[in-house]
């Protein structure tokens, strides 16, 4: 028996397996080897058996191709929070790159809840999540560490040391030496930092940090012990009530490097409500490039995070981890740039 492509078959129900063997002439097996793209199935059978999937419609299960590889073709992505323009852009980009590689993208709001990242690290038991693209905040560092040696894990920022799950960020570090280097250039020379969290040596905002200090030192610029204002939470909330405390250094300070984007929003907000004139009296400078910078007033000088070159490495990383590569735990930085905008000509 041979398929009679053509035939406008119309049948009531969505066709099966067994409907395509009968009309192929073949058995349940050699349909399936053909779905399924084994090679041991001769070139004119695996052509009678495509025409009769055409003719008919059929569409592989998903539960059934899920079962047959082990794998969902679904990566989760864990943030604090997706309405930061930050997140919501970087998971738009995650999403496209997502399914460049054949991937679903879930994305999931942590909140900070420590019993909600413990779910994520656990790569959200019994979903069927292929791995796990992850920003913690609120679990213990070594806690996670332990458990990303179990679950296909990419780090989002913040590098946990013993951790077995590579990272991608920017070069912290690096970004923070480069916006001290360009406010010094601009005539700055006394500098306050706000972020940095003590308690979590290896996250972003203290990698940022230790470069500030590193640059300070390296240009003999002036930065004192009161003028850098630590803070675990990054919004634009907490960069305003940092801004309270700068306000009785106006006249000493010239210039504030935010560890954030949101927290430099924050920071020129407060500054406005108390004339203090941004850039005129103190430059203010941020970093990730979030959306929001180009739309405020002044706009705000910042350092590019690269969101498509981010998510294209988390997609890949994650992968790769599913498909059984070991990560080494290390670093992937990719390329930042100064965007000057008006906060810090």
């Amino acid at each position: 028996m041979t398929a009679s492509v053509g035939a406008n078959r119309q049948p009531e129900r969505p066709a099966r397996l067994k409907d395509v063997a009968e009309l192929a002439g073949v058995s349940l097996k050699t349909v399936t080897n053909v779905v399924h793209e084994r090679r041991h199935v001769k070139a004119e059978t695996r052509a009678r058996v495509k025409a009769a999937i055409a003719e008919l419609g059929y569409t592989p299960s998903l539960v059934g191709r899920q079962l047959q590889s082990g794998r969902s073709n679904i990566v989760a992505l864990a943030v604090p929070r997706i309405d930061e323009p930050y997140l919501g852009a970087l998971a738009h980009a995650l999403i496209m790159a997502g399914e460049r590689h054949g991937y679903a993208v879930f994305t999931d709001e942590t909140g900070r809840s420590d019993e909600h990242e413990l779910r994520a690290a656990g790569g959200y038991p019994g979903n069927s999540i292929d791995g796990v693209i992850y920003s913690p905040l609120a679990i213990d560092p070594r806690r996670m560490a332990d458990m990303s040696r179990f679950t296909p894990m990419v780090l989002l920022g913040e590098h946990l040391s013993d951790a077995t799950a590579d990272y991608v960020a920017i070069d912290n570090e690096q970004s923070a030496r480069d916006v001290v280097r360009h406010l010094a250039d601009g005539g700055r020379q006394r500098i306050a930092f706000v972020g940095g969290n003590p308690s979590r040596p290896l996250s972003v905002g203290q990698l940022r940090l230790k470069g500030f200090r590193a640059a300070v030192k390296e240009l003999g610029l002036e930065s004192r012990p009161d003028w850098l204002l630590r803070c675990d939470r990054y919004s634009r909330e907490t960069g305003a009530a940092m801004a309270e405390q700068l306000l009785p250094r106006i006249g000493d300070i010239d210039a504030v490097v935010c560890a954030s984007d949101l927290l430099a929003i924050g920071v020129i907000r407060t500054f406005i409500e108390h004339q203090v004139r941004v850039p005129d009296d103190v430059a203010v400078i941020g970093v990730d490039n979030d959306p929001l910078g180009d739309v405020v007033s002044p706009t705000l000088t910042t350092i590019d995070a690269g969101h498509v070159a981010t998510a294209d490495e988390l997609a890949r990383l994650v992968i790769l981890t599913r498909e059984g590569v070991t990560l080494t735990g290390q670093p992937v930085p990719h390329e930042n740039r100064i965007i000057v905008r008006e906060s810090a000509p």
